[in-house]
């Protein structure tokens, strides 16, 4: 059993279907950093543990140009172009 953790106010939570996986990591993976101060640590230490664990992949980083408006349709659509996967690191 999978459990997803959802931070948003669900006080009835959605049911959700998870696509089903290969079990293979490969492609290229889009970090994008929210420009809050430390993300770039964590999304550091990422880029390092998926190069050391999945050999098959590309990382590609971003930065939105601040944290206190939405993601730019510009940046948006780059990542969407050019990533297979985007994770969006948050942390203070």
């Amino acid at each position: 059993m999978t459990t997803i953790l959802d931070p948003t106010d669900e006080r009835t939570p959605v049911e959700r279907q998870i696509t089903k996986r290969s079990g293979a990591l490969a492609g290229v993976i889009g970090l994008l950093d929210i420009s809050k101060p430390r993300g770039n640590v964590m999304l550091d230490e990422l880029e390092r543990l998926l190069s050391a664990k999945a050999p098959d992949i590309t990382v590609r980083r971003y930065t939105k140009p601040t944290y206190t408006k939405p993601c730019p349709d510009t940046l948006r659509q780059q990542m969407r172009d050019e990533c297979d996967f985007v994770v969006e690191g948050l942390a203070d």
